[in-house]
């Protein structure tokens, strides 16, 4: 479950439920959830009057994301690929550069549809999508005439697309078709599509890179939470057995990021030299080691421009991604022109260079896409994301603060401050959870959270210890204590909501996704008198069951998952003692939770049984169940019945009105 994100849920409104009634709402259809504002008075004369927006409003912005890192995200004619989910669900779209003109490439109605890349020589492109959220996407090919083939068929297949052969003439794909656990790699020529294998994985170990000319492959064997290796092929050799060339002892992680633009060496993770990934080049030809970027955070990426001129890296520095575009022929950073506020996110270049394109993202902006002229500096925005309903100035910035949690560790996260609040007019509170274990939240929009802080209330989103991000000792202080330590510093999280004197301290919830939902479970199962109310999107609460059915693409890193979480053979015990579903007869405060019917990684039997276990204690349960989602949203209109739903539960169960 390592580095499992939540993606952002939100909006439409579930009927009130008076204390010790239960609700069960089942979210196939919604009402039409036009973008609504609306006055509010607070209740105290010496609260300001404040404009609220319904969660359509929020999630009513436009989400974009460029094509795949491996592909052509510029066509030819310099047309920019990306995704867009401005008809509420995912499909690919061609963006003119000059003057931003959308052209829809596809046209889904039910499943997400992501774009990976323009064919190298024509119009022609390749998009991704799963049925329903079930995670096992395909690779399609989108003829000019708009037809989608199927490139990679099968009931049980995932496929994901790794990039182009060195002339082009065939696309690289990854695919379990042969054995649901492992990944081997195949090649499709771009005129009939015929595979041919690559490189078969028979280790099911991870696919990390693959080198320009088409003759390396770097794979990683997690084999520890701690402690990974690296390996090569020479993919033009008739031996295809993978090299060991991380040998060492102890516990060192490892991770391929790319291999340089000559294909002379690899460029790798490490954190053998200090609590930070730092990234390294191993020479193919010496065996040589030598250092690329030392940071005092960990190092997210390293890629480079088609020609290798230019090298993009990013450092994840305190919650938020640093990115340094450095010239390699002048050993200069380039300086772009002035830009928003905000995080690059997804750089790409065209096909000759003279163009960038990347996405800005911000607490209150989400992700535009932006060109720049390298030549010319010329810059422009082409798209303009948020919903003109509302406008940055109406949202809250997130702020980097630090408490002490229970024994004294220090505990960063995120907060959002509702306008006004203060110790005169205190505001209900949440403690947001991340995914994982080991996910890290992240500063950027989040339409959820700001729904949640438009309508008064404050979000602190606790990066508990085991969260990524913070140095490797951090990372691993919950490793087989999942439930212990990571619980109580979300409960010192509440603890430290309530000493602000701007925070209500009787009116203090928490809420989390995945990972994040099973912490809130166990908020409530284990320390039931810590916060008033719980939302639990996704989350585990029956690790033994959670364990023992991981879907079987997971086999790469089910040894390092067994060395965090236990194995479920010899750890059985101490899953059922730390999973909410054996102790709800504790739970004793109001409870959301939130499902998807396709998840594959949280079986919907565990919301089932969880609801049911709860209400038998006479606790107001609410329960809202997507029949076409996943483990994670991907339709809008889900995402706004979501953000209602938690505004609604919050409002009847949480915030407590002056008198």
């Amino acid at each position: 479950m390592k580095h499992i994100a939540l993606t952002a849920v939100s909006a439409a409104a579930l009927a009130a439920c008076s204390a010790g009634e239960t609700t069960t709402t089942n979210a196939g259809t919604t009402q039409d959830q036009a973008s609504q504002s609306r006055v509010t008075a607070d209740p105290a004369e010496t609260r300001s009057v404040r404009v609220t927006h319904s969660a359509a409003t929020f999630h009513e912005t436009t989400s974009f994301g460029m094509a795949s890192s491996g592909g052509h995200s510029f066509s030819q004619d310099g047309r920019i690929l990306m995704s867009s989910d401005e008809t509420g669900v995912f499909n690919a779209y061609a963006v003119d550069p000059t003057t931003g003109e959308r052209e829809a490439l596809t046209s889904s109605t039910t499943n997400a549809t992501y774009a990976l890349s323009w064919l190298p020589e024509d119009d022609r492109i390749l998009v991704t999508a799963d049925e329903g959220g079930n995670e096992l996407t395909h690779i399609y090919l989108r003829e000019e005439d708009g037809r989608l083939v199927d490139l990679t068929p099968g009931d049980n297949v995932r496929a994901s697309f790794l990039g182009w052969s060195p002339d082009g003439s065939d696309m690289w794909v990854s695919t379990n078709e042969r054995d649901p656990a492992a990944f081997d790699i195949i090649a499709l020529d771009t005129v009939a599509f015929e595979a041919s294998t690559v490189f078969e994985n028979t280790d099911a170990l991870q696919i990390g890179a693959v080198s320009p000319n088409g003759r390396w492959l770097a794979l990683v064997r997690p084999r520890t939470s701690a402690d990974s290796d690296l390996l090569l092929v020479d993919l033009t050799s008739d031996d295809k057995t993978p090299t060991l060339i991380t040998e060492h002892e102890g516990n060192i992680a490892y991770g391929a990021y790319t291999f340089t633009p000559d294909s002379g060496g690899l460029v790798y993770a490490t954190n053998e030299f200090g609590e930070f990934n730092q990234a390294w080049v191993y020479d193919l030809a010496s065996a040589e080691r030598t250092p690329l970027i030392e940071a005092d955070w960990d190092v997210s990426f390293v890629s480079y421009s088609p020609s290798g001129r230019y090298r993009v890296s990013g450092i994840n520095a305190d919650a938020s991604t640093q990115v340094t575009l450095l010239d390699q022929e002048t050993g200069a950073d380039v300086v772009l022109p002035e830009l928003p506020a905000g995080e690059l996110r997804s750089v790409r270049f065209s096909r000759d260079e003279s163009q960038l394109a990347f996405l800005i993202n911000a607490a209150t902006s989400p992700s535009n896409l932006h060109v720049v002229n390298l030549a010319t500096q010329d810059h422009a925005q082409l798209t303009n994301a948020l919903n003109p309903a509302i406008t940055e100035a109406e949202m809250v910035d997130a702020e980097v603060v630090r408490f002490e949690s229970f024994d004294g560790l220090e505990i960063p996260g995120i907060m959002y401050r509702p306008h006004g609040a203060s110790a005169d007019n205190p505001v209900p509170a949440l403690v947001w959870v991340h995914g994982g274990p080991g996910g890290q939240s992240r500063i950027g929009y989040s339409a959820t959270i700001q729904h949640l802080v438009n309508h008064g209330y404050a979000v602190y989103a606790a990066n508990n210890r085991g969260s990524s991000g913070y140095g490797k000792t951090f990372f691993h202080m919950d490793d087989r204590r999942h439930g212990e330590e990571d619980l109580r510093d979300i409960v010192a999280a509440g603890h430290y909501l309530r000493s602000l004197d701007w925070v209500a301290d009787d009116q203090v919830g928490v809420i989390g996704g995945s990972y994040g939902g099973y912490i809130v479970a166990a908020a409530l199962a284990f320390h039931p008198e810590e916060f008033e109310v719980g939302i639990n999107i996704f989350g585990v609460t029956n690790w033994v069951r959670t364990l023992e059915s991981i879907p079987p693409w997971w086999e790469a890193f089910r040894e390092s998952l067994y060395d965090e979480m236990g194995d479920p053979a010899v750890d059985a015990e101490r899953h059922r003692a730390i999973s909410p579903l054996f102790h709800t007869e504790n739970v004793v405060r109001p409870l959301l939770v939130i499902q998807g019917a396709n998840d594959p990684r949280v079986l919907q039997v565990e919301s089932d049984e969880l609801v049911e276990a709860v209400r038998q204690n006479g606790v107001p349960v609410e329960y809202v169940l997507f029949p076409d989602e996943g483990h994670g949203f991907r339709r809008r209109e889900n995402r706004i019945t979501a953000s209602e739903a938690y505004l609604d539960f919050l409002d009847t169960y949480l915030r407590t009105e002056v008198e």
